[in-house]
């Protein structure tokens, strides 16, 4: 058995996960606010929960914000920052006395439709966690892409490319710089431009259903979005040449995009025709959870029951 925990700032979320990827529970708990221990201990209840249902003990996966410095074994870049300075993997290990395996929760995204999702199948595999923020993923045969430090697929943290002038210097971005990705194609970043064309504060459903319904500022706001959106990509496809590019997140519930961006994305890839699929999640918002179960692959022997 696999237990999946999907560690975010306002709720932690398990499942246990059999090998043919079916959930056999799910529990949900509220994140506990500005305690790191009483965050762990969370994690552990959970776990044991899980196990006293179930009556066996499974190999646990936890997906987090953030990621596990190699220089020095201690988590760095969360939004959830209480973590950020803790040996989380050794806290919960010795917790629970068994490895308990860690990855940034945008990997354990595109490591779930890597393996039974929208990518199942896919040589590589770039998932895009796109909603308050921009977090991606990287997943080579079914195992995930870290880099020597770390920050394989920080996609969002990078220069939006071929900027416009109109587009220069780019919003404030919380790391320190100006023009990030992230500030551009997260949900905050279209309100924020749709704000600054109109003078109108909305959120992003409600830009993309005027979009959609006709509405001419809201349209060209969800243009030029479509429009960064595919050079960011295509910035991807072509460093990366990945087979499946997976969106996730509240902005990839906007249909149209599946079908628009793939017309546009063209004129940045240097090539003469781009073959790499942009599609949906098949597992929506339960991808974070299920990929931190399959950090343990079915190759790994069970050793936990």
């Amino acid at each position: 058995m696999r237990i999946g925990i999907d560690l975010g700032g306002t709720k932690i979320e398990a499942i246990a996960l059999s090998d043919d990827g079916k959930i056999a529970t799910r529990r949900r708990v509220a994140t506990p606010t500005g305690s790191y221990n009483k965050t762990v201990q969370a994690v552990v209840d959970l776990v044991m929960g899980i196990e006293g249902e179930l009556r066996m003990m499974g190999r646990v996966g936890i997906g987090t914000p953030g990621a596990i410095s190699p220089a020095t074994g201690l988590i760095k870049n969360s939004n959830s920052t209480i973590l950020i300075g803790h040996s989380l993997d050794k806290d919960l290990s010795r917790a629970l006395g068994r490895e308990v395996r860690i990855s940034n929760d945008a990997n354990c995204f595109a490591l779930s439709e890597a393996v039974d999702g929208a990518a199942a199948g896919a040589e590589v595999v770039f998932g895009v966690i796109v909603g308050t923020g921009t977090g991606a993923g990287i997943v080579v045969r079914e195992k995930i892409l870290t880099g020597s430090n770390a920050v394989a697929g920080e996609w969002g943290h990078n220069p939006l490319p071929w900027p416009c002038p109109e587009e220069l210097p780019g919003p404030k971005c919380y790391c320190g710089r100006t023009g990030c990705i992230e500030t551009f194609l997260s949900g905050p970043g279209l309100a924020r431009d749709f704000l600054g064309a109109t003078g109108k504060t909305l959120k992003p459903p409600e830009i993309v259903e005027l979009a959609e319904g006709g509405d001419g500022s809201a349209e060209a706001c969800f243009s030029r979005y479509e429009d960064r959106m595919a050079r960011g990509l295509a910035h991807v496809i072509n460093i990366l040449d990945p087979d499946v590019i997976v969106l996730g997140g509240g902005m990839s519930n906007a249909t149209r995009i599946y079908t628009n961006i793939p017309k546009l994305w063209g004129r940045y890839v240097f090539s003469d025709r781009v073959n790499t699929r942009l599609v949906p999640p098949v597992h929506g918002e339960s991808s974070g959870v299920r990929g931190a179960a399959w950090l343990w692959p079915l190759s790994v022997s069970d050793t936990n029951g």
